[in-house]
């Protein structure tokens, strides 16, 4: 079986990837504003350091994005994004947080945009403020839920947009939770769809990884999947995905799982220490590289998470040895 799915990293490389086809899908008043002909800059690790000593909480992806105003006026903004996974009473206070930090850091102009990937139509945080003997504090941010799509499924079917593919993948996963035969279904749909879209073989193979890395199914279950799909495109003559190319799928994943599990750790606590990055860097089991992020994300020190490795690779049979 599988284990819990790990949405964060997948939304990482998907925003990375997408980002004006995000906004285009889920904020385009903010694609229409943005020059893109003067092009983007992810601002990750200046974020980090803003935020570093801030309660997180627990979210899914955040990115902090420079881009041009298109009015001619030679201006740059800031674009930052939370894509939230489940409900969290804190978040617009967060959400405001992180903006007036930001502002401070680089003294612009910050718009601040959230995503809502969980599963509770009602909840739909969109400001934070206060108000007292004449002082008075409001902060909106508009959102998007990712639930609302199921409404517009066949409009997600019908769209070019490549980030289509990640909400409908989004939220397939989080219908099938816990039904693998369902799963494997959903999983070939959204493969067969991408065929259908017209993509570059380039674009397959990215959203490939998207869909293969959240919608995990079971050693036999994805063996008779990839049979399948490969059935398809003999028949179809077109051989997207090579045995090589599937196999640099996994290891990309593998790889990306390390990188966010030490990612995780330096953004907590400053560090990894080296004997933690080569026990991590060894690891090449996907499931255990996802217990290991959330534990970087929730422990409180090095020293705890030392220990929940070392039981964790005691525990596995993983082989520590082998790289992926």
């Amino acid at each position: 079986m599988t284990g819990p799915t790990d949405y964060d990293s997948p939304w990482k490389e998907a925003l990375e990837l997408y980002f004006p086809e995000f906004l285009a899908l889920c904020f385009p008043e903010v694609f229409a504003g943005v020059d893109w002909t003067r092009g983007y800059e992810f601002l990750d690790k200046e974020l980090q350091k803003i935020t570093r000593d801030a309660e997180l909480g627990r979210r899914l992806a955040d990115k902090l994005v420079k881009v041009w105003l298109g009015d001619g006026s030679e201006t740059w903004l800031l674009v930052h994004i939370e894509v939230q996974g489940q409900v969290d009473t804190e978040f617009a206070r967060r959400m405001y947080t992180y903006q007036y930090r930001i502002y401070d850091h680089y003294a612009r102009e910050v718009v601040s945009l959230a995503v809502l990937g969980d599963e509770t139509p009602a909840w739909r945080p969109t400001e934070f403020g206060f108000a007292r003997w004449g002082c008075e504090l409001c902060f909106r941010f508009p959102i998007v839920k990712l639930l609302d799509y199921r409404q517009n499924w066949a409009i997600l079917e019908a769209s070019p947009n490549p980030f289509a593919v990640v909400v409908m993948a989004h939220l397939k996963t989080q219908e099938t939770a816990g039904a693998m035969e369902q799963r494997a279904a959903a999983k070939r749909e959204l493969i067969r769809g991408l065929y259908a879209r017209g993509y570059t073989r380039q674009k397959i193979l990215q959203l490939l990884h998207f869909i293969d890395w959240l919608l995990a199914l079971p050693v036999e279950l994805e063996q008779a999947l990839w049979y399948e799909i490969q059935q398809q495109e003999e028949v179809q003559r077109m051989p997207y995905v090579t045995s090589f190319e599937r196999l640099a799928i996994q290891k990309g994943i593998v790889n990306r799982g390390r990188e966010d599990v030490l990612d995780a750790l330096e953004t907590r606590f400053a560090a990894a220490p080296e004997p933690i990055e080569q026990r991590v860097n060894q690891i090449a089991d996907e499931q255990l590289l996802k217990s290991l992020l959330r534990q970087a994300i929730l422990v409180k020190s090095l020293e705890d998470f030392a220990r929940f490795l070392d039981e964790a690779l005691a525990e596995s049979s993983v082989e520590v040895g082998a790289e992926a």
